[in-house]
C-alpha cells in the first residue's frame, strides 16, 4: 500500500519522514485509531472518530483540521490504495519541537495515516485462542487511546512467547482487559465485562458487542470481576477491531468450556458477521 496520508497531503510512502524531535517519537505524545475496512467501506467510522476527539481533549491536543475533513481524507486514502479488506491506521502527534517535557507553544500537530490489506479468514475463528495472564502494569489513564503502549507490548510479547493469542491483564485479583482487546466472560447466561472507567480502553468493538447483546436480549453486567471468576467462567471471549469477537478457549493451563466456544459467543459472532455482510452490500451514497 504505497500511498500514505501526511498532514493534508497524499504522498508515496518512500517520501514520508518523521522529524527526530517529533513528540510522538520521543514521548509517545499523541493519539491514534485503527479501523477495519470491509469491501472498501469503513466499519464503525463515526464512533472511532468520536473517541479520537475525546482522546485529543483529554491530552489538550488540537486536531490539525476538522473531524469531517479527516473522515474525507481517510476515505480518500482507502480509495487511492484500492483497499478492499484491511485496516486503516492514523495517528496525530503534538508535533515537532525542541525536547522538553511540558507542552510546546504554537507547534502544529502532525497527522499520518496508512492502510494495510487483511483478508477476513473466518475458518480459524471457531478454534478460538489461548491466552495467558499478565499483571497490568500500565498507567492509570488507559481510557485514552495514546501512543504509549509499552506496557501493552510487554504483555503481548509474553503471550507471543508461548504461542498464545492474547494476554489477559489483571490488577491484583481484578481482571481489566487484554493487551489489545476487551475481555468478556459469560456465567449462567449473563455477560460480564469491566466497566468503562480509567482502567480500560472503551473499545469500539466492545460497545458494538454490548449493543448486539441488547438486541439479542442477552443480559450484561458492566462490573469488575476476579481472576477466579475468569478461570471458572462458562465462556470467555475478547473483542477488538482486528479480532472482532474471538473465543478464548484456554487461559494458561486452564481450559474454558472444555476448550470449545460457548453458545453466547457463537450467537454474538453470528450477529457480528451479519452486520459485516450488511456493510459489504450497503450502497454508498
Amino acid at each position: 500500500m504505497a500511498t500514505i496520508l501526511y498532514q493534508d497531503q497524499f504522498i508515496d510512502r518512500a517520501q514520508a519522514k518523521v522529524d527526530i524531535e517529533d513528540r510522538g517519537y520521543q514521548f509517545g505524545d499523541g493519539i491514534y485509531e485503527a479501523m477495519m475496512v470491509y469491501s472498501g467501506k469503513i466499519f464503525l467510522l463515526e464512533p472511532h472518530l468520536k473517541r479520537l476527539e475525546r482522546s485529543a481533549r483529554e491530552l489538550s491536543l488540537t486536531l490539525p483540521y476538522s473531524i469531517e475533513h479527516l473522515a474525507d481524507n481517510i476515505k480518500k486514502l482507502i480509495e487511492l490504495n484500492q483497499l478492499e479488506d484491511g485496516v486503516v491506521y492514523f495517528q496525530i502527534t503534538r508535533g515537532a519541537a525542541p525536547r522538553q517535557h511540558f507542552f510546546p507553544e504554537h507547534t502544529p500537530p502532525v497527522i499520518t495515516g496508512s492502510v494495510s490489506s487483511k483478508v477476513r479468514d473466518l475458518s480459524k475463528r471457531p478454534k478460538g485462542i489461548k491466552a495467558v495472564l499478565a499483571e497490568d502494569i500500565r498507567w492509570l489513564r488507559c481510557d485514552i487511546k495514546t501512543l504509549n503502549l509499552l506496557g501493552n507490548v510487554l504483555a503481548k510479547q509474553k503471550a507471543h512467547s508461548v504461542s498464545a493469542g492474547e494476554a489477559i491483564l489483571h490488577r491484583g485479583e481484578t481482571v481489566t482487559e487484554g493487551s489489545s482487546s476487551n475481555v468478556f466472560i459469560a456465567k449462567a447466561g449473563e455477560l460480564v465485562t469491566h466497566p468503562a472507567d480509567h482502567l480500560i480502553l472503551n473499545g469500539i468493538t466492545r460497545l458494538f458487542v454490548l449493543d448486539l447483546a441488547k438486541q439479542l436480549d442477552i443480559p450484561v453486567s458492566e462490573r469488575e470481576f476476579t481472576l477466579e471468576e475468569l478461570l471458572h467462567a462458562d465462556e470467555v471471549f475478547i473483542t477488538s477491531t482486528s479480532n472482532e469477537v474471538k473465543p478464548v478457549l484456554q487461559i494458561d493451563d486452564q481450559l474454558i468450556n472444555a476448550g470449545e466456544p460457548g453458545a453466547l459467543s457463537k450467537k454474538l459472532i453470528a450477529a457480528f458477521d451479519a452486520e459485516v455482510e450488511r456493510i459489504r452490500t450497503q450502497t454508498v451514497s
